[in-house]
């Protein structure tokens, strides 16, 4: 009898596992745009979130090197082996071709022999540091999924800063440390990316692990671990990507500090080998890197699939009547609702998002129900700063309910009272609506001495906020709905700069949280604030009556989402962190449904990213 129970069981586990094997779209692949299904009305399209394939974007790159005469061989030189300065029989000549070791080797294929690499000029000006600048450029939004991978051929650097850029590299913000003594190098703690938390995954660390040893065969690589911090969400095997997708989607921090546009990688000090340098020696010491890997995918909001190269630059082959590099603004003509990233949210296709046409005539709701409770997808469009609508049937229109961020309005497209309109910041941006501590009258159009910004019809223009302007990259000519940017270059939020300096601009920048409020529609229907779906309380926060979060101690705000420090003096950020840590939402109950086939996956076979 247990024998036949155990048979049926193993039988009943072989068959979950095939089924789960067939599951549409393979977890977190979002490789379909679109396709025609069968409904009442006939054959129709289906629209679903889509990205591109992940792939090898060092191919697509543009290397710059600071300062540009930094390669060695012009003129040629000899140098010796750190291990052994007795051993000077290497030559650099640029003029050679056997000999030169242009930046292009970084890039090339590995696996001849000998190996190719590109080299740099010898410490020739000691003590005076020798430092370069290697910044990888792609002039294109990139989404990183994989390690960056560093690979030094004579010794790991001893000091040396990994940044990015969001803004096509007008401002800077670090990436990681690394030194052989992180104190003395940068007055850092030493850390590695197993100290990380869910909590404190943006903070900028500096490591030892990189930076010793120079000889070893296994002691040439210096990394930047994507994974790692992926798995902090999705598990050691990143099983669980619903968790993870669900994080990207709703923590805008999180998903920039994967994006990239820039790389640059700060070499501060060459490897030694030794405590002291050997002033009598000095062609012995040098940079020289034979493989970069950086792998990601183009950003294309969720709105394609395909990224083509036309040997300039990148472009996302957009669809969902979208259209821009990145897929970030409406087509003319289907600008019927605001613009909107695609969502990963359900698991496993995600919700499209598309724009559609301009509304002609009368709207038509016909999906809307008498209770007031609008279809998320297709009708409750609140510029990102509520997930709640309410359907008013007088009217026959649908409204948002607790805008957030200080906006207000039938679409959370306007500002509360007594803030201002950044222009510098795309409408669904939660800085899109600022205070009057950060945009203050300018008088006969200049701006006060010692004044943050300036007023102009209720905006508040980017070029008087300084610190505003530097947190979103807008271009000339970007437009907003309804608005047009000032023509200035702007930055986004990663800035350079010290690691408090980091943390105390986090700290300033972020949203005002408006004011509890129990809104009331249709005849004194009060709408809910919180409840343990869509609008749950965050940091520990209890839902009261479904009209307020009751929040601890060390948080405030309308979800308990705003830390208390961030009021008092001094900030939340640390010494000793290159950016606030980020209090994390709890995962929506929405992710709580894929968890068993997750969980069956897992022992069926290992998902990938």
């Amino acid at each position: 009898m247990r024998l036949h129970v155990l048979l049926t069981l193993q039988a009943a586990w072989a068959g979950m596992c095939h089924a789960i094997q067939n599951y549409p779209a393979a977890w977190g692949h979002y490789d379909v745009c679109k396709s025609q299904v069968y409904t009442e009305e006939g054959l129709t399209w289906d629209y679903m979130a889509c990205q591109p394939e992940a792939a090898d974007m060092t191919k697509f790159l543009k290397v710059t090197l600071d300062p540009p005469n930094i390669t060695c061989g012009d003129p040629p030189e000899t140098y010796c082996a750190l291990e052994n300065p007795y051993m000077c029989n290497n030559e650099c000549d640029a003029g050679t071709e056997e000999l030169a070791h242009p930046p292009e080797l970084m890039f090339d294929f590995e696996g001849r022999n000998p190996t190719t690499f590109w080299q740099s000029s010898s410490w020739k000006k000691y003590p005076k540091p020798l430092l370069v600048n290697i910044t990888l450029s792609w002039n294109k939004t990139v989404e990183l999924t994989d390690d960056i991978v560093i690979t030094f051929e004579s010794g790991r650097p001893e000091q040396m800063v990994l940044e990015k850029s969001l803004d096509y590299g007008r401002t800077w913000q670090p990436y990681q440390f690394y030194a052989t003594d992180c104190l003395d190098a940068f007055t850092m703690e030493p850390k590695t990316v197993q100290d990380l938390t869910q909590q404190t995954l943006l903070d900028i660390i500096c490591t030892e692990d990189y930076s010793r040893g120079y000889v070893w065969k296994y002691d040439k690589t210096v990394r930047f671990e994507i994974k790692d911090r992926f798995a902090l969400f999705a598990g050691p095997r990143l099983h669980n990507l619903a968790s993870l997708y669900g994080q990207l989607d709703t923590t805008k921090n999180l998903r920039d500090f994967f994006t990239i546009t820039d790389l640059r990688i700060k070499l501060h000090r060459p490897a030694t080998g030794a405590t002291m340098v050997d002033e009598n020696n000095l062609s012995r010491y040098f940079y020289a890197i034979s493989d970069i890997k950086v792998h990601g995918r183009c950003k294309c909001n969720l709105h394609a699939n395909s990224c083509v190269f036309d040997k300039v630059k990148l472009s996302c082959e957009c669809e969902h009547n979208t259209t821009g590099p990145d897929c970030g603004r409406c087509k003319k003509n289907y600008q019927g609702r605001v613009w909107s990233a695609g969502s990963y949210l359900p698991i496993p296709k995600g919700t499209a998002n598309i724009c559609i046409p301009n509304n002609v005539g009368p709207v038509i709701r016909p999906n809307v129900s008498s209770l007031g409770v609008a279809n998320r997808n297709q009708d409750c469009e609140c510029s990102g700063h509520s997930n709640r609508c309410s359907y008013i049937e007088l009217l026959n229109t649908v409204i948002c309910v607790s805008c957030k961020h200080n906006t207000r309005g039938q679409h959370c497209h306007l500002c509360k009272l007594g803030y201002y309109r950044n222009v510098s910041a795309e409408l669904d941006d939660e800085n899109v609506c600022v205070g009057p501590a950060l945009c203050v009258p300018s008088v006969r159009g200049t701006r006060k001495p010692g004044r943050p910004g300036a007023l102009s019809g209720g905006r508040c223009h980017a070029s008087a906020l300084p610190e505003l302007s530097k947190a979103h990259g807008r271009g000339s000519g970007d437009k907003l709905q309804g608005t047009q940017s000032d023509g200035k270059s702007m930055a986004k939020h990663w800035v350079s700069g010290t690691a408090s300096e980091a943390a105390a601009r986090s700290t300033r920048l972020s949203p005002t949280v408006p004011p509890h409020h129990a809104w009331r529609i249709n005849a004194g229907r009060e709408s809910r604030v919180c409840d343990n779906e869509l609008m749950r309380c965050q940091n520990g926060g209890v839902c009261h009556n479904n009209l307020r979060c009751h929040c601890p101690a060390a948080f405030s705000g309308l979800l308990c989402e705003k830390p208390r420090c961030e009021s008092e003096a001094g900030g939340c950020g640390g010494p000793g962190s290159g950016q606030a840590s980020l209090p994390l939402p709890p995962a929506p109950l929405l992710l709580l449904l894929p968890l068993a086939p997750a969980l069956l996956r897992e022992a069926c076979w290992p998902t990938t990213l």
